[in-house]
C-alpha cells in the first residue's frame, strides 16, 4: 500500500478538546478513526479516548496482516468500545456513562469499508468532488429525510446538536456499516468531527483537500473551520488519507512482517479520580505525542 495521511485537531472556543483521532496500519491493512466526546455528558474525552484504544487494540489482535472480514471487524471493534465505556462508568461509580460519536474506516487490498455512530462523518473525494459521505444519526438528519426541513436550514436549526446514536449510551448503539468501495489513485478519504463539517459549506470543506496534499490541506481545513465558526467554534478534528499518492507519502512495504504502525497509544487509560476529567495539559500532551508519532512515521 502507498498513501499519504495526516491528522490535526484544534480546541476551538471550548474549554477542552474532547475529540480524539488516530490510525494504525500493517503491511496490508489501514485503520483510521475519529471520535468526538460528547460534551453534554460526563467525561466525553474519556469515552473518545477509550473508543480509539479499544478499536486499535482489536485491530492489533485481528490484522494478521489483513482482516478476514473488514465489516465484521468494524462492528465488533465499535461494540467492544461501547462495552468498555460502560465498564468504565461502573468502575468509577458514575451517575451516567461517558459518550462519544465515532467514525472508522478500513482500507485493505485497494478497497474501503467504514462504520459510524453519531454525526462524525466520512467523506470520499474523487476528482475534486464528494462521491459519498456518511449519513448523520441526528434529529436534524431525520427531519431532512422526512422532508420536514431543507438541508440548507440544518446549520441554524435549534436542534442541530441533538445526536440520536453514540457509543456509551444506556442502549446498544446502531453501528452503521458502509463500503466495499474500490479506491482509485488520487482518491481521498476524510474523517472528521462535526466541529469541521458543520462550520463550512461543502465547497469550502473539500477545497483544502483538493488544492494540495493532505499534509497541507488538513491543517488548513481545521484552521478554516475554527476561524469561520469564531466564538462558537467547537473542537475541530480531521484525518485524511490520499490513496496511492504518486511519489509521496508512506509505503506499508516498510512495515516488518507481523508489525503494526500506530499513532494510538494502546493500553489502560490514565485513571483519574471519580468526578475528575482529563486536564487540558493531558489533552495537549496526547495531541503532541500523536503529532510526534506522525512525524517519526514520515507522514508530516
Amino acid at each position: 500500500m502507498r498513501f499519504s495521511i495526516y491528522q490535526d485537531s484544534l480546541i476551538g472556543a471550548r474549554a477542552s478538546n474532547q475529540d480524539r483521532m488516530g490510525y494504525c496500519y500493517t503491511r496490508d491493512c489501514l485503520l483510521m478513526l475519529v471520535a468526538d466526546g460528547m460534551g453534554g455528558h460526563m467525561r466525553g474525552e474519556v469515552a473518545a479516548h477509550l473508543a480509539l484504544q479499544v478499536a486499535a487494540s482489536t485491530f492489533q489482535e485481528d490484522a494478521r496482516p489483513t482482516l478476514a472480514d473488514p465489516p465484521a471487524f468494524l462492528d465488533r471493534a465499535l461494540r467492544r468500545a461501547h462495552r468498555e465505556i460502560l465498564r468504565y462508568q461502573d468502575m468509577h461509580g458514575l451517575p451516567e456513562s461517558p459518550r462519544t460519536t465515532i467514525v472508522a474506516c478500513v482500507v485493505q487490498q485497494g478497497r474501503a469499508w467504514w462504520a459510524h455512530a453519531g454525526d462524525s462523518r466520512l467523506y470520499l473525494l474523487r476528482g475534486g468532488r464528494v462521491m459519498l459521505r456518511t449519513r448523520d444519526h441526528s434529529k436534524v438528519q431525520n427531519l431532512i429525510d422526512l422532508g420536514m426541513i431543507d438541508e440548507r436550514d440544518s446549520a441554524t436549526h435549534p436542534e442541530r446538536n441533538k445526536v440520536l446514536n453514540c457509543l456509551g449510551s444506556p442502549f446498544e448503539p446502531t453501528i452503521e456499516l458502509g463500503g466495499d468501495v474500490a479506491l482509485q489513485p488520487g482518491d481521498t478519504l476524510m474523517l472528521c468531527s462535526d466541529g469541521v463539517w458543520s462550520a463550512l459549506p461543502e465547497d469550502d470543506l473539500i477545497e483544502p483537500l483538493t488544492a494540495g496534499s493532505v499534509m497541507t490541506g488538513v491543517p488548513r481545513l481545521v484552521q478554516q473551520a475554527v476561524g469561520h465558526a469564531g466564538p462558537m467554534a467547537d473542537n475541530a478534528t480531521a484525518l485524511a488519507m490520499t490513496w496511492e499518492a504518486e511519489g509521496v507519502g508512506l509505503s506499508s512495504d516498510d512495515v516488518p512482517d507481523g508489525a503494526i504502525t500506530t499513532t494510538i497509544a494502546v493500553g489502560l487509560i490514565d485513571e483519574t479520580a471519580p468526578g475528575d476529567a482529563m486536564t487540558e495539559d493531558e489533552i495537549e500532551r496526547t495531541i503532541r505525542e500523536i503529532r510526534e508519532a506522525i512525524s517519526r512515521a514520515g507522514g508530516a
